[in-house]
């Protein structure tokens, strides 16, 4: 792909899997409405796939835990983007000491940079256990949309987003994700097997289980080994593959986690969990609501943005006061079954 210095824009956004694919519909609202834009995108090499197939986007991968890691690496990257980009502007979307000095190296060669306002204050007063101020604040896309605003380019993002509507006729197939990073935003494992009991017992489905490798994969095993309706999918398949099944699917259980947000890629309706985070903070995935979102009404949530911090009361009940049933009922609703 050859690139034009004067209408080519750098955007670097390294991790996580769920925050990439973030970028992904605003990408697309961007290049949509800048038709001479052209886009290099940086991030980690296995997220290639969530970028496959948007004109006028080349992808760059870098390898952050190998031959880009620490500063030499950082600087070894930025010669092997700056050969191909030149100064051009620079979209900081992750706004970390590593994203910093790598936009460093484009200011230095005269590139103009803007990072991300993650909004840290208002998160703060939205997690905090005393005088919490719960509201919603202003989503991710929204933030990253401000970002290319401030480097010239206005932005309105597209909120005619239509999820595909299901073949009545077609057997139902259902893709359920329970677990994620933190314990704060992870099914409990009980729960969520009488979850999957639940959910076979009232829909006739074919259940496909979501999970990483190692310990989760080795539960989902379990499941798959109990309920004949349920597959086990972690770890057999590549990230293109697995986007391509999940598009196949009727609908998506996730939690607040990256499950949530490919399934948003590939237009398949979610009915997400939530424990210690909460929509509010401007996760909830692209083209999603409020009324697909299944949460335990509690005081002290949310007691984090990313999950990541131990529950100060210690029994995490954000997540054990979770229904199954409700979560059964949400699905039964958006499937439109009686």
């Amino acid at each position: 792909m050859s690139f034009s210095a004067t209408n080519t824009m750098l955007v670097i956004r390294f991790s996580s899997m769920g925050d990439v694919a973030m970028t992904v519909p605003v990408l697309r609202s961007l290049l949509s409405q800048h038709t001479s834009l052209r886009v290099l995108m940086v991030t980690q090499q296995n997220f290639a796939p969530l970028f496959a197939g948007i004109d006028r986007l080349q992808f760059i991968g870098a390898d952050l835990q190998g031959s880009h890691r620490g500063i030499l690496g950082l600087w070894k990257l930025f010669k092997l983007v700056y050969k191909i980009s030149g100064a051009v502007p620079v979209a900081d979307l992750h706004n970390v000491l590593r994203s910093k000095l790598f936009a460093f190296f484009f200011k230095m060669q005269g590139s103009s940079v803007v990072s991300l306002d993650k909004g840290r204050k208002e998160k703060r007063a939205l997690t905090r256990q005393n005088q919490k101020v719960l509201k919603p604040l202003t989503s991710t896309f929204e933030r990253y949309a401000q970002v290319f605003r401030s480097l010239g380019y206005p932005l309105q993002l597209d909120s005619n987003f239509l999820l595909k509507k299901r073949d009545q006729q077609a057997p139902i197939k259902i893709g359920f994700a329970p677990f994620a990073k933190h314990v704060g935003k992870s099914l409990p494992i009980p729960l969520a097997e009488q979850l999957i009991a639940n959910l076979l017992e009232s829909i006739p489905c074919q259940l496909f289980l979501f999970g990483a490798p190692g310990k989760e994969a080795a539960q989902l095993s379990i499941w798959e080994q109990t309920f004949p309706s349920a597959k086990n999918v972690a770890g057999q398949l590549e990230l293109g593959e697995e986007l391509q099944l999940i598009s196949s699917l009727d609908l998506m259980i996730t939690m607040d986690s990256a499950n949530m947000h490919l399934a948003s890629l590939v237009n398949t309706p979610v009915v997400s969990i939530w424990g210690a985070t909460h929509p509010y903070a401007g996760f909830l995935g692209w083209g999603q609501s409020q009324n697909q979102v299944v949460q335990t009404d509690l005081a002290c949530r949310p007691c984090s943005v990313f999950g990541n911090k131990p529950c100060f009361r210690g029994d995490y009940a954000c997540m054990q006061q979770i229904q199954p049933q409700q979560i059964v009922q949400q699905v039964r609703s958006y499937l439109c079954i009686s």
